[in-house]
């Protein structure tokens, strides 16, 4: 299957499929009841959005791997060799391939149980931090211990190359893994900002494998890409229905599984920019507000809730994010393609 057809088909098959399957699953969820719990702790005029349908992280999590194993499929049938990449270490791409959406569905499994506690069991707080903690981190083991066992223990620093990270990989691949998905999952606060941002990231990643030949990896963004624009049809403001941490927490193990699969996990930093903004913001308000006592630095953390509380409409807050964005994924591209893929 050529290339270009294959992208094309990833994003358009998922974009089509998560729009399609808000027809059926947000009336599925309003019949369960599964509407969010608004908390008090929260913007006031929030409370409108109470009752919203929860966990419609179901439509891209369904779309893109429908469409990244029909695709994959179609092209192995075809005699294509998009599954192994670009032929030199075909079993180490398929390792990152398959291992990174396993660890993107192990945490949407983690973030369904936390949204389940919070609908079904009526408890507002869902799972504790130890178990949701617990839960990550047996996640991250299993995904980084798949990279270990096949090699995959280097990342590639731009202008510096492959550096092989050895015993360190452990200890910066829980931190990176346990720090990106939390901060993805802090942009899923207000209508359409967290699949705005995805999208653009995984778009970002796209052309980033495209640059490297990870001709799998590029097939797995586009499909995420698709999948996160057809879910934001609904999602958009004023949405008809909330991601949940069953999605945005799958985002999150799909943007750091990108990340991992072209080499280079730190490039996040510029592909997600606004991922890194949101839980700075988050860090830097709980550690002020303990060192003087009770001052904060912002209204409220994170900080697209501080813009909110600073008169900004949820339309703007999204339209300037991802215009932050995709700044942040420009320069990222340009620092791959120089320092990495040339």
């Amino acid at each position: 299957m050529n290339l270009y057809i294959a992208l094309a088909v990833a994003a358009g098959l998922s974009f089509l499929i998560a729009f399609l399957l808000g027809f059926v699953i947000i009336p599925w969820l309003r019949k369960l009841k599964f509407g969010q719990t608004i908390l008090d702790i929260g913007p006031v005029w929030h409370k409108s959005k109470q009752g919203t349908p929860n966990m419609g992280g179901f439509m891209f999590i369904i779309s893109t791997i429908i469409s990244v194993i029909c695709v994959l499929l179609t092209d192995y049938l075809l005699g294509g060799n998009l599954f192994a990449g670009d032929g030199i270490m075909p079993n180490q791409h398929k390792v990152k391939l398959v291992g990174g959406m396993l660890l993107a569905i192990g945490f949407g499994l983690i973030g369904f149980a936390d949204d389940y506690i919070k609908v079904v069991k009526k408890r507002n707080l869902g799972l504790t931090v130890i178990q949701k903690t617990v839960a990550q981190m047996a996640v991250i083991f299993a995904y980084l211990a798949g990279l270990y066992f096949n090699g995959l223990t280097f990342m590639k620093i731009p202008f510096v190359g492959a550096v092989d990270l050895k015993w360190f990989f452990w200890f910066f691949g829980f931190c990176v893994i346990y720090g990106a998905v939390n901060a993805v999952n802090f942009t899923d606060g207000i209508d359409g900002l967290c699949a705005s941002v995805t999208s653009i990231t995984a778009i970002a990643f796209c052309i980033a494998a495209l640059m490297s030949k990870f001709l799998g990896i590029s097939v797995m963004a586009a499909a995420l890409a698709g999948g996160c624009l057809g879910y934001l049809i609904w999602n958009y403001y004023p949405s008809k229905v909330i991601m949940g941490d069953t999605g945005s927490m799958f985002l999150g193990g799909m943007v750091v599984a990108l990340a991992y699969a072209i080499d280079c996990p730190l490039i996040l930093v510029l592909f997600g920019i606004i991922y890194v903004i949101e839980a700075l913001s988050d860090v830097i308000q709980i550690g002020y507000f303990k060192v003087t006592h009770g001052k904060r630095i912002f209204k409220m953390a994170p900080i697209h809730h501080h813009f909110e509380m600073s008169g900004w409409k949820e339309r703007k807050i999204v339209t300037v994010f991802s215009l932050v964005n995709i700044v942040g994924c420009l320069v990222g591209l340009a620092l791959y393609w120089y320092g990495v893929a040339a």
